[in-house]
Protein backbone atom coordinates (compact mmCIF):
# COMPACT_ATOMS: atom_id res chain seq x y z
CA UNK A 1 0.00 0.00 0.00
CA UNK A 2 1.05 3.65 -0.79
CA UNK A 3 -1.14 5.62 1.50
CA UNK A 4 0.14 9.38 -0.56
CA UNK A 5 -1.48 7.79 -3.79
CA UNK A 6 -4.70 6.57 -2.19
CA UNK A 7 -5.62 9.87 -0.98
CA UNK A 8 -4.21 11.29 -4.70
CA UNK A 9 -7.28 8.99 -6.04
CA UNK A 10 -9.55 9.05 -3.32
CA UNK A 11 -9.17 5.86 -2.30
CA UNK A 12 -10.01 4.19 0.99
CA UNK A 13 -7.87 0.96 2.36
CA UNK A 14 -10.42 -1.83 3.75
CA UNK A 15 -8.69 -3.84 5.82
CA UNK A 16 -11.67 -6.69 5.81
CA UNK A 17 -13.69 -7.64 3.08
CA UNK A 18 -16.88 -7.27 4.29
CA UNK A 19 -16.09 -3.37 4.68
CA UNK A 20 -15.18 -3.39 1.31
CA UNK A 21 -18.13 -5.38 0.13
CA UNK A 22 -20.68 -3.33 2.15
CA UNK A 23 -18.79 0.31 1.10
CA UNK A 24 -17.96 -0.59 -2.84
CA UNK A 25 -20.28 0.08 -5.86
CA UNK A 26 -18.19 -1.91 -8.19
CA UNK A 27 -16.13 -4.89 -6.75
CA UNK A 28 -13.61 -6.44 -9.19
CA UNK A 29 -12.49 -9.61 -8.44
CA UNK A 30 -9.02 -10.11 -9.86
CA UNK A 31 -7.82 -13.22 -8.02
CA UNK A 32 -5.80 -16.65 -8.30
CA UNK A 33 -8.14 -19.64 -8.37
CA UNK A 34 -6.54 -21.33 -5.06
CA UNK A 35 -8.22 -23.47 -2.67
CA UNK A 36 -8.57 -20.43 -0.36
CA UNK A 37 -10.47 -17.97 -3.21
CA UNK A 38 -12.88 -20.64 -4.93
CA UNK A 39 -16.07 -19.49 -4.35
CA UNK A 40 -14.30 -16.44 -2.26
CA UNK A 41 -18.10 -14.28 -3.14
CA UNK A 42 -20.40 -16.37 -2.64
CA UNK A 43 -24.27 -15.70 -0.84
CA UNK A 44 -23.29 -13.81 2.64
CA UNK A 45 -20.29 -11.99 0.33
CA UNK A 46 -23.41 -11.04 -2.52
CA UNK A 47 -25.74 -10.17 0.42
CA UNK A 48 -23.47 -8.06 1.93
CA UNK A 49 -23.10 -5.87 -1.53
CA UNK A 50 -25.35 -2.88 -1.69
CA UNK A 51 -28.58 -3.61 -3.92
CA UNK A 52 -26.90 -0.69 -6.47
CA UNK A 53 -23.46 -2.68 -6.52
CA UNK A 54 -22.08 -4.55 -9.76
CA UNK A 55 -19.38 -7.44 -9.59
CA UNK A 56 -16.62 -7.70 -12.00
CA UNK A 57 -15.03 -10.99 -12.42
CA UNK A 58 -12.12 -11.14 -14.54
CA UNK A 59 -10.19 -13.56 -12.66
CA UNK A 60 -11.59 -17.52 -12.68
CA UNK A 61 -14.77 -18.34 -12.98
CA UNK A 62 -14.85 -20.55 -9.45
CA UNK A 63 -14.04 -17.64 -7.36
CA UNK A 64 -17.65 -16.75 -7.64
CA UNK A 65 -20.41 -19.00 -6.42
CA UNK A 66 -22.24 -18.76 -9.60
CA UNK A 67 -25.51 -20.22 -8.35
CA UNK A 68 -24.97 -17.25 -5.66
CA UNK A 69 -25.02 -15.12 -8.24
CA UNK A 70 -28.03 -15.87 -10.12
CA UNK A 71 -30.24 -15.82 -7.21
CA UNK A 72 -28.35 -12.37 -6.50
CA UNK A 73 -28.84 -10.68 -9.56
CA UNK A 74 -32.55 -12.17 -10.16
CA UNK A 75 -33.93 -10.73 -6.90
CA UNK A 76 -32.25 -7.59 -6.74
CA UNK A 77 -29.71 -7.92 -3.93
CA UNK A 78 -27.14 -6.55 -6.22
CA UNK A 79 -27.63 -4.63 -9.57
CA UNK A 80 -25.62 -5.70 -12.02
CA UNK A 81 -22.22 -8.44 -12.90
CA UNK A 82 -20.30 -8.25 -15.39
CA UNK A 83 -17.90 -11.72 -16.28
CA UNK A 84 -14.65 -12.24 -18.23
CA UNK A 85 -15.02 -16.06 -16.86
CA UNK A 86 -17.41 -18.38 -16.19
CA UNK A 87 -17.26 -21.69 -15.15
CA UNK A 88 -17.55 -23.78 -16.62
CA UNK A 89 -16.35 -21.67 -20.09
CA UNK A 90 -18.00 -21.65 -22.04
CA UNK A 91 -21.31 -21.92 -20.30
CA UNK A 92 -23.91 -24.29 -21.75
CA UNK A 93 -26.49 -22.45 -23.88
CA UNK A 94 -29.37 -22.74 -21.56
CA UNK A 95 -27.51 -21.20 -18.59
CA UNK A 96 -29.37 -18.46 -16.52
CA UNK A 97 -26.81 -16.15 -16.55
CA UNK A 98 -27.01 -15.82 -20.13
CA UNK A 99 -30.88 -15.14 -19.77
CA UNK A 100 -30.28 -12.25 -17.34
CA UNK A 101 -30.78 -9.11 -18.34
CA UNK A 102 -28.44 -7.46 -16.00
CA UNK A 103 -25.21 -9.21 -16.96
CA UNK A 104 -22.65 -9.29 -19.72
CA UNK A 105 -20.40 -12.02 -20.12
CA UNK A 106 -17.80 -11.84 -22.34
CA UNK A 107 -15.53 -14.79 -23.96
CA UNK A 108 -12.27 -14.80 -21.56
CA UNK A 109 -10.84 -11.66 -23.19
CA UNK A 110 -9.09 -10.40 -20.59
CA UNK A 111 -5.82 -11.57 -22.03
CA UNK A 112 -6.35 -10.12 -25.41
CA UNK A 113 -4.33 -7.35 -25.46
CA UNK A 114 -1.43 -6.41 -27.81
CA UNK A 115 1.12 -6.72 -25.30
CA UNK A 116 0.04 -10.23 -23.94
CA UNK A 117 -0.57 -11.45 -27.62
CA UNK A 118 3.57 -10.24 -28.21
CA UNK A 119 4.31 -11.81 -24.94
CA UNK A 120 2.67 -15.39 -25.51
CA UNK A 121 3.70 -15.53 -29.44
CA UNK A 122 7.40 -14.80 -28.36
CA UNK A 123 6.88 -17.58 -25.36
CA UNK A 124 6.13 -20.08 -28.09
CA UNK A 125 8.68 -19.83 -30.13
CA UNK A 126 10.92 -20.23 -27.12
CA UNK A 127 9.36 -23.52 -26.23
CA UNK A 128 9.69 -24.23 -30.54
CA UNK A 129 13.29 -23.66 -30.41
CA UNK A 130 13.87 -25.12 -27.66
CA UNK A 131 11.96 -28.16 -28.87
CA UNK A 132 13.49 -28.34 -32.13
CA UNK A 133 17.62 -28.27 -30.40
CA UNK A 134 16.78 -31.08 -27.96
CA UNK A 135 16.76 -28.54 -25.23
CA UNK A 136 14.17 -28.68 -21.75
CA UNK A 137 10.91 -26.64 -22.89
CA UNK A 138 10.60 -23.57 -20.77
CA UNK A 139 6.77 -22.84 -20.66
CA UNK A 140 6.25 -27.60 -20.79
CA UNK A 141 2.84 -27.94 -19.45
CA UNK A 142 2.94 -31.56 -18.14
CA UNK A 143 -0.14 -33.78 -17.28
CA UNK A 144 -1.13 -33.72 -14.13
Amino acid sequence: RKEQEEQAVGAVYCEKIDSLLQQADFVMVVVSLTPQTHKLIGKRELELMKPTATLVNISRGAVVDQEALVTALQTGTIKAAALDVTCPEPLPRDHMLLKLKNVIITPHLGIKTDKATYMITEEAVENILAALNGLPIPSEVLPS
